[in-house]
């Protein structure tokens, strides 16, 4: 289904969420924001779906960011800066995301990306922060999460000149994981999600939860908190079923708990 600008199809356990507005770029407007923060919530409590791939309507863009011609509406700096954010609503999502990027991903749309577990891209796909030759920076984690992708000098050169790189240079820098033909591109990310939603859900989603605390904790502490991590999920009746089928050399059925 489509609703205010976002698609959600689920088939089996991965949903596949679409940014639909393609004769804009896939530009966010808030309403399309609200909506995506309304689908992810939904998604986080369907137990059905274990992997989520996020992709872009059309073959242009996987989006734009934020629609620049929706930001005056907001009355003050203030209300501008406590508007729903759909890059926070994607980080929120407890299950692992794969961005399948497609096109144009720039600014907002660059941001969402970066808030994705993985990232493919395809072969015709260009990447750019380029709030800055507009007067102002990325707001959702641009910075950051560029710097933890692909170093501070690439990330001074993407936020600091607002130019594009294309997808050879962003496999180069680690900003994706695969480049892959167009025509690939969705077979491929929903291959992974396929497979990482074969494995034992709660594993997936605390490794997702481990990951991000990886990113944030010193590394003493993230030791220690993975270990704990690891004594819940093997506690678990999934990684019962897990070890009973590695001995009997059978497939695991895996019901997340």
């Amino acid at each position: 289904m489509t609703d205010e600008g976002i698609g959600c199809e689920i088939d089996g356990a991965v949903a596949v969420v679409t940014i639909d507005r393609p004769a804009k770029l896939n530009a966010v407007t808030q309403e399309m924001s609200d909506r995506l923060v309304e689908v992810i919530e939904a998604l986080n409590d369907d137990p059905q779906v274990r992997a989520v791939v996020l992709t872009g309507a059309g073959e242009r863009a996987f989006s734009a960011g934020s629609d620049i011609r929706t930001l005056d509406k907001y009355a003050t700096p203030w209300e501008f800066r406590n508007r729903t954010d759909y890059c926070d609503a994607i980080r929120a999502c407890r299950k692992p995301v794969i961005a399948a990027v497609n096109g144009y991903a720039f600014g907002g749309g660059l941001e969402t990306a970066l808030s994705c577990d993985i990232r493919i891209a395809s072969a015709t796909a260009s990447f750019a922060a380029p709030e800055i030759t507009l007067g102002w920076i990325g707001g959702g984690g641009m910075t950051a999460f560029l710097r933890a992708s692909i170093g501070p000098s690439n990330t001074a050169v993407m936020i600091m000149t607002g130019q594009p790189v294309d997808a050879v240079t962003a496999l180069q820098w680690g900003l994706v994981s695969e480049v892959v033909p167009p025509e690939q591109l969705l077979p491929r990310a929903r291959e992974l999600a396929e497979i990482i939603a074969s494995r034992p859900p709660i594993a997936a989603e605390t490794a997702k939860a481990n990951l991000h605390a990886a990113a944030n904790m010193p590394q003493d502490a993230a030791i220690r908190y993975e270990r704990d991590l690891q004594t819940v999920t093997f506690a678990t009746e999934d990684a019962d079923e897990g070890r009973a089928a590695f001995a009997e050399k059978r497939a695991g059925v895996f019901h997340r708990r």
